[in-house]
């Protein structure tokens, strides 16, 4: 019996994807290395970390550590100045209704996010009240795929893995969520998220009878 939804952030609630891009393609470019929205897809689901090292390799740099940590700094605070002006009004239509539903039934929620900037991103959107528990980048060690990320959130909400559904848009987020234990839905493409139990096109199609029978 499902007891609690773990949702992924970017790409099931809202779209930040484009901003992600927009402060990594200057980055990029910055150093000299061209990135468009092809590359783009290769950092989906991957952390911060991961994500510039992926850049790098594609430009072929080597750098040490603490440029790393500068490079990712000034990325992140592109990003922050793209995402200040995110309202309710970039929640994925259905977000809301859904959440009701599943309160309803006594489900608890959590969100499971590849990004250090869950807690803000989640307030603007004027959703963060509406979690059990929150797992982001911060906590964890090890990104997406492997699932420590959603077995964190699965522990702050006190549920076994096993009564755990999560809900994933990219596949290395639903690799994460079956390597917990827990059932996989994915949003998006069902050729892309073939691991997952069941894929629905976006949010607002998902049936809450079905999940909840699985």
């Amino acid at each position: 019996m499902i007891k609690a939804v773990i949702f992924d952030l970017d790409g099931v609630l809202t779209d930040t994807a484009h901003y992600h891009f927009q402060a990594w393609q200057a980055l990029a470019h910055s150093l000299g290395i061209a990135f468009n929205e092809q590359d783009n897809e290769q950092l989906k689901g991957v952390d911060r970390l991961g994500s510039l090292r992926l850049i790098l390799a594609k430009g072929q740099l080597s750098v040490d550590d603490a440029t790393e940590q500068q490079l990712m700094a000034q990325k992140n605070a592109h990003y922050l100045k793209l995402i200040a002006n995110m309202s309710e009004a970039d929640l994925f239509s259905g977000v809301r209704p859904l959440f009701t539903a599943l309160k309803q039934r006594g489900i608890k929620l959590a969100v499971a996010s590849a990004s250090k900037n869950a807690d803000f991103v989640l307030q603007r959107l004027g959703i963060y009240n509406e979690f059990d528990a929150i797992a982001d980048a911060a906590l964890v060690k090890a990104s997406k795929p492997d699932p420590e990320i959603f077995l964190q959130a699965a522990a702050r909400l006190g549920v076994a893995p096993a009564q755990c559904l999560g809900i994933e848009d990219a596949a290395a987020g639903v690799s994460a969520i079956n390597s917990a234990g827990m059932q996989a839905i994915g949003i998006g493409d069902a050729e892309v998220l073939h691991e997952a139990l069941r894929v629905y096109p976006n949010i607002e199609a998902l049936d809450i009878a079905t999940l909840l029978t699985l």
